[in-house]
C-alpha cells in the first residue's frame, strides 16, 4: 500500500489542489452555519468526499485548516480588490477604504468569521508559517491600496503592522460585542493617519 505524500513537502498536483480546495470549500461552508465548533475534521472529510487520513495529512488540526481557510478567503478578496480597487485620492483613504471592504467581508459571514478569528488565537508555534502567510497576505493588500512607488520605508512597515493589529483588534471586539460597526471604521480611519505621517518627505 502506497502513501501518499504530505501536500506541503512539494508542489500541488491539480489533483491534490482540487482536493485541497474541496477541503477548504467545506470548512467555509461548515464555519458560516456554525462557527469554530461546527467545524469537525471528520464533517469535513466527509463534505469535502477525502479520506479522514489524507484531510490530517493536508492540515494536521482543525486550527491548521480554519487558519488555511482564511488564507483563502484572503486570496478572495485580494483578486476583488484587484479588479475593483479602492478610490481614494490619498493613501490613508485607500487603504481605510479597503479595510473596510474587507470587514464587511466579514460582516456578511459572521460565524466564519468568528471562526478563522479564533483559530488565529488559538495558534500555537506548530501553525505559524500558516499565521505567518496570513500576516503576509494582509501586509501586501494594504501595501497596494498605499499605491507606493518603490520599496516602502522601515516606518511604513511599522505603521502597516501597527494597522494590522488594529484591524484584527477591531474585529475581535466587533465579533464579541463589544464595538459597533461604526467604531470599527473610526479606529481603523483614525490608525491609517499614521501612513501621511510617515510619508517620506
Amino acid at each position: 500500500m502506497t502513501t501518499e505524500p504530505k501536500p506541503s513537502s512539494s508542489p500541488l498536483t491539480e489533483r491534490q489542489e482540487a482536493r485541497r480546495r474541496r477541503i477548504l470549500r467545506a470548512s467555509a461552508e461548515l464555519a458560516s452555519r456554525g462557527g469554530f465548533d461546527a467545524v469537525q475534521m471528520r464533517e469535513v472529510a466527509e463534505m469535502s468526499n477525502v479520506a479522514l487520513g489524507t484531510l490530517y495529512r493536508y492540515f494536521p488540526s482543525k486550527v491548521h485548516l480554519l487558519v488555511a481557510t482564511m488564507q483563502d478567503q484572503l486570496g478572495h478578496l485580494h483578486e476583488t480588490l484587484r479588479k475593483r480597487p479602492p478610490t481614494g485620492q490619498e493613501p490613508a483613504a485607500r487603504v481605510a477604504q479597503t479595510l473596510m471592504r474587507a470587514f464587511r467581508a466579514m460582516q456578511r459571514e459572521p460565524q466564519l468569521a468568528d471562526a478563522m478569528v479564533r483559530a488565529l488565537t488559538f495558534a500555537d508555534r506548530s501553525v505559524s508559517p500558516e499565521v505567518d502567510t496570513v500576516s503576509r497576505m494582509t501586509t501586501a493588500i494594504v501595501l497596494e491600496a498605499m499605491g507606493l512607488e518603490g520599496e516602502p520605508t522601515a516606518e511604513q512597515l511599522s505603521a502597516v503592522r501597527v494597522i494590522e493589529h488594529t484591524w484584527h483588534s477591531a474585529l475581535v471586539t466587533w465579533l464579541s460585542g463589544r464595538a459597533s460597526i461604526a467604531q470599527v471604521k473610526i479606529d481603523i480611519q483614525t490608525v491609517c493617519r499614521l501612513i501621511d505621517a510617515t510619508a517620506p518627505g
